[in-house]
C-alpha cells in the first residue's frame, strides 16, 4: 500500500500576518510613527520665533545709542547757533546752511580731497595688480602678502610721526634722492605745491593693504573651472584678467571705489598729524573740527558735517547705479 504524502505544513498565523509597521512600505507623505519615550522639544517662552531678536537687542541697541541718536543730534544742532556750551540753543533755521554756500572759503578745501581722490584711485590700481599677481603660484608670495598688508595694522599716528622724519629736510627722502644724484630736493610738507602729494601719498601706503585683501579673497573665489577652460580657448593672461577676473569682482570694485571717495573726502587723520591743516593742507573734515571747537561754532559744524554726509549719499547712490545689484539685474 502506497504511502500517504505528507501535507506541507501550515505556517503559524503569527508568521503570515505580519506587522504592518515593519513590513508595509511607508506612504509617502505620511509621518513616520513616533516613539513615545521620545523627549519632546520644548518651545521657548516666545515659541522660537523671538529667539534671533533677543540676539539682536544689544547690537541693535549700539547701533541707536551710538550711530543714529548721534546723527539725530547733529540734524538739530545744524539749525541751531550752539557754541558748545551753553545749555540753550538757539533755533536759526536754514542760516548755517546758507553761510556754507555763501563762503567760498569753506568750500575750496574741497579742492584738496582731489589729490586724495587721485592717490586713491591710484592705491585701487596697485592693489588690484598686486592681488591678481599674488592670486596666482608665485615664489615666496606669502611673504609679499604680508608686506602688503602689513602698514595697515600701524597705527596712524605711528605712521604719522614715521612720516614726518621720512618727509623732513635732509630727512630719509632726501637722502635717497641725494644717492641718486638730485639735490636740489623741495620742503616735501612746508610747500603748499608738493604738501597734498606727499600726504596723498603716505595714504596710499598706509590703506593699499586693506584692498588688497579684499580684491585677492575676491579673486582667489572664482572657480578654477573658468581658468581652464580660457586655457583651452588659448586665452592669455590678459584675457583672463579682462573677462574673469574683473567681471567676478565687479561688486567689490564697486564697494572699494565707494569707500575711496569717502575716504578721500573725509581725509584727517594724515594731514592732521603730519601738518595740522597748515600750508594748505586744510581738508573738509579739519576745517568742520577747527569750527566747532577752536572757533566754538557746533552749530555751523554740525551743518558741515551733515553736507559732507549728504554728499557721500550721493556719491553712493551714482554707484549704485553703475554698479547695480547682479541678483536685481538677473531677476
Amino acid at each position: 500500500m502506497p504511502a500517504c504524502p505528507t501535507p506541507p505544513p501550515r505556517k503559524s498565523s503569527a508568521m503570515s500576518t505580519a506587522t504592518p509597521s515593519r513590513t508595509a512600505a511607508r506612504t509617502p507623505g505620511t509621518r513616520p510613527p513616533t516613539n513615545p519615550r521620545a523627549p519632546r522639544k520644548r518651545a521657548g517662552i516666545f515659541g522660537g520665533r523671538m529667539t534671533p531678536w533677543l540676539f539682536l537687542i544689544v547690537p541693535l541697541a549700539f547701533l541707536i545709542v551710538l550711530t543714529y541718536v548721534p546723527v539725530a543730534n547733529m540734524f538739530w544742532y545744524s539749525v541751531t547757533s550752539w557754541d558748545g556750551l551753553d545749555e540753550e540753543k538757539e533755533f536759526v533755521g536754514l542760516a548755517n546752511y546758507i553761510e556754507i554756500f555763501t563762503r567760498p572759503e569753506l568750500f575750496q578745501v574741497f579742492f584738496v580731497s582731489l589729490y586724495y581722490l587721485a592717490g586713491a584711485i591710484a592705491q585701487l590700481v596697485i592693489a588690484l595688480f598686486f592681488a591678481t599677481l599674488l592670486s596666482f603660484k608665485t615664489r615666496f608670495r606669502n611673504l609679499f602678502k604680508g608686506i602688503i598688508f602689513f602698514p595697515y595694522l600701524i597705527n596712524g599716528v605711528a605712521i604719522g610721526l614715521m612720516f614726518l622724519y621720512f618727509f623732513r629736510p635732509d630727512g630719509t627722502l632726501d637722502a635717497l634722492l641725494a644717492a641718486l644724484g638730485v639735490t636740489d630736493t623741495p620742503q616735501w610738507l612746508g610747500d603748499s605745491s608738493v604738501v597734498n602729494s606727499s600726504l596723498a601719498a603716505t595714504s596710499v601706503w598706509r590703506y593699499m593693504g586693506l584692498n588688497f585683501v579684499l580684491f585677492l579673497g575676491a579673486i582667489q573665489s572664482v572657480p578654477v573651472e573658468q581658468y581652464e577652460a580660457a586655457d583651452l580657448d588659448g586665452a592669455n593672461s590678459w584675457h583672463k584678467f579682462r573677462f574673469i577676473i574683473v567681471p567676478s569682482i565687479r561688486r567689490i570694485l564697486g564697494l572699494s571705489f565707494i569707500l575711496a571717495i569717502a575716504g578721500a573726502l573725509s581725509a584727517f587723520e594724515m594731514p592732521y598729524i603730519m601738518t595740522g591743516g597748515a600750508n594748505g593742507s586744510e581738508t573738509f573734515v579739519i576745517q568742520t573740527v577747527d569750527t566747532a571747537f577752536r572757533f566754538a561754532k557746533v552749530g555751523l559744524a554740525s551743518a558741515m558735517a551733515v553736507v559732507l554726509l549728504v554728499i557721500v549719499l550721493v556719491i553712493t547712490a551714482v554707484q549704485r547705479a553703475f554698479f547695480p545689484d547682479e541678483k536685481k539685474g538677473l531677476s
